[in-house]
């Protein structure tokens, strides 16, 4: 694997506008953290900072593997950088997906496989509460950060809307009647776990700066 001695180094940095590293090539996941953080923070994908890496996530909760994609990325680019992982958790299913959010379908996985079995397990349950964590590492100046976002809610019993991603059709936030898949993404924003870690990641850095 090749990477740049500074994997920023070829990107133009606009005056007062921070570039960060963020441990993903999700592009939905890209575009929701920089409209949570908004224009005084560029938020740079892996692809973009040049590095080309599948970081594993092997660990049994949200906080290690976001650390395990921060540590990782720093390790090789020294670069300040932050990482994400975030867990779909339904009370009548014990909390799972959880940390298996992504994969929860098995080697059969896609956003569609993964609904179809929260769905399937579900099913004759009368309990739909459910929540979406999120946890964000950010390593900084060499020393790591956590910020955590949660947003609560229920589980629908048919996918609806077609926007977002993986769980967005099926999770509707308390406070709404759409899920977050029927919502444009600056109203997804008012609710998401996402935006809520977000906030806190972007108040550190105003004072780290």
């Amino acid at each position: 694997m090749d990477l740049p001695e500074n994997p920023l180094s070829n990107m133009s940095t606009q005056a007062n506008r921070l570039q960060i590293v963020f441990a993903t090539n999700n592009a939905h996941k890209v575009e929701e953290i920089q409209a949570a953080i908004g224009p005084d923070l560029d938020v740079i994908s892996l692809k973009q900072a040049g590095i080309d890496i599948d970081i594993p996530e092997p660990h049994d909760t949200l906080e290690a593997n976001a650390t395990e994609k921060s540590t990782t990325i720093h390790r090789l680019t020294g670069a300040n950088c932050f990482s994400e992982d975030t867990g779909m958790e339904i009370t009548a299913l014990g909390g799972e997906p959880g940390v298996k959010s992504a994969r929860y379908a098995g080697e059969d996985r896609s956003f569609q496989n993964n609904v179809d079995k929260v769905l399937q397990k579900l099913k004759g349950k009368p309990d739909r509460s459910a929540r979406f964590r999120t946890v964000i590492s950010l390593i900084w100046e060499g020393k790591e950060y956590l910020f955590q976002g949660i947003c609560s809610g229920r589980i629908l019993e048919a996918p609806a809307g077609d926007g977002g991603f993986g769980y967005d059709p099926i999770f509707v936030p308390d406070g709404d009647t759409r899920s977050f898949a029927q919502m444009t993404l600056e109203e997804k924003n008012k609710y998401s776990h996402r935006r809520k870690a977000a906030d806190q990641l972007v108040e550190f850095l105003k004072t780290a700066q």
